[in-house]
């Protein structure tokens, strides 16, 4: 049985470019020593957990030279991590970074392979890591999609997920972390949310969302019937008229003049969700395969080959249209705050959902100060780090005093 730990994540705008060579070799040497003295004095498993920290994600990546607010972050601490704490440096690093960026998303369950002879379970693994990347863009519907997904390994089989979205649109980048022994859609699985701004969300994973998980699974008991109301449904939103001449009206259904007339109510409450579906023939053909199933968890519902965004969409739509169990639009962003003020999991300065408690935050800048100050590395580049993790201390500082 596993214990929950940690979750949050964190919004960065989009930043074009590279990380020049130089630089890159300069955050390789820093992060490998602040990393290896962590894991030397206090284990592997406690950087595993401080990586699932937003606000100690985003400070150890001002340590290592990157931008406070570059959607890049992401990519480059992972990588830096990764160069020398990998599948191939288990045993050395006691720690290791799987997948990454793109095409090296798919290296996940290939690399957890290798970890078994570590004594680690690879099947438990690759679960952790897909029911992770679903989580993050089935269940939760944010307009986010996910191009990094990162699975950080200890040696005792303590894991964070890392996973990063996209807006093309915001042209914003929104970064997930995800840290538990139990991972499960059933309830709302983070508790560290911060970023610049909120957007229309369908969240399946909320409390709030349960009586339309729990009826979205009954329909699949009579996939034909899920077909008719998702094509009711989807006339319904093109405005469709003539509905009633075309298929009959479910039973269970609102009064059509009465939808008609609140049609754009509800596109103004959520035009994410409240919107047709687009590709009704893929709903279809996903629904003929779950005739063969039996579907007895939201889980496992997430963790089926052809459920995507879209085909999970469209039950929610059936669910609250038809069924009157409407899902929650919580977007996970609780409060808008600076983007370099990833706090949420140490409080907000509107007391949501709690104060802010400056001596948590104190306590992550004291420990990666320790670390620097006590890592195998010359001088010079002890000075840079610290100045570095200085500069991001005061700016927390100023974001909060700013607002006051």
């Amino acid at each position: 049985m596993f214990t929950m730990i940690n979750q949050g994540f964190a919004e960065l705008p989009l930043h074009e470019g590279h990380v020049p060579p130089y630089l890159l070799q300069y955050m390789k040497r820093l992060g490998k020593a602040i990393s290896m003295y962590i894991v030397e004095v206090f284990g592997p498993e406690t950087i595993v957990k401080r990586l699932s920290d937003p606000l100690w994600f985003q400070a150890f990546n001002n340590v290592i030279g990157m931008d406070w607010d570059s959607s890049g972050s992401t990519t480059v601490v992972l990588y830096v991590l990764k160069s020398f704490a990998n599948v191939d440096t288990f045993s050395e690093a006691g720690f290791a970074v799987l997948g990454g960026k793109g095409v090296d998303v798919r290296e996940v369950k290939y690399e957890v392979e290798k970890l078994s002879r570590y004594g680690l379970d690879p099947q438990l693994l690759k679960y952790v890591s897909r029911l992770s990347a679903k989580i993050d863009s089935t269940a939760l519907q944010d307009s986010y999609a996910l191009y990094i997904h990162g699975l950080i390994v200890a040696e005792n089989g303590i894991w964070t997920v890392v996973q990063q979205g996209m807006n093309i649109e915001k042209k914003m980048a929104r970064r997930y972390h995800i840290n538990t022994d139990y991972l499960t859609s059933e309830k709302d699985p983070h508790s560290g949310i911060a970023c610049n701004t909120k957007s229309y969300a369908l969240n399946l994973i909320d409390i709030e969302s349960w009586r339309t998980k729990r009826t979205m699974l009954d329909l699949l008991s009579n996939p034909r019937q899920i077909l008719k109301d998702i094509a009711y449904v989807n006339r319904l939103f093109k405005q469709d008229k003539t509905l009633e001449q075309w298929i009959k009206k479910p039973s269970n259904s609102i009064d059509l003049d009465h939808v008609h007339k609140d049609l754009t109510v509800l596109k103004n409450i959520n035009p994410l969700f409240y919107r047709p579906i687009s590709n009704i023939a893929r709903v279809e053909k996903t629904l003929d395969v779950l005739t063969k199933k039996t579907v007895e968890s939201f889980d496992e519902l997430l963790m089926l080959e052809n459920v995507g965004p879209e085909f999970v969409r469209a039950l929610a739509l059936v669910a609250d249209v038809i069924y009157s169990d409407t899902p929650s639009f919580k977007d996970p962003v609780t409060h808008a705050i600076d983007p370099f003020a990833y706090t949420f999991a140490h409080g907000g300065k509107d007391g949501i959902p709690f104060p802010v408690r400056f001596d948590i935050m104190k306590e992550t800048i004291e420990f990666l100060e320790d670390a620097i100050n006590n890592a195998n590395m010359e001088g010079k580049l002890k000075r840079k780090a610290l100045a570095n993790l200085y500069g991001y201390w005061h700016s927390l500082q100023k974001a909060f005093e700013t607002k006051e």
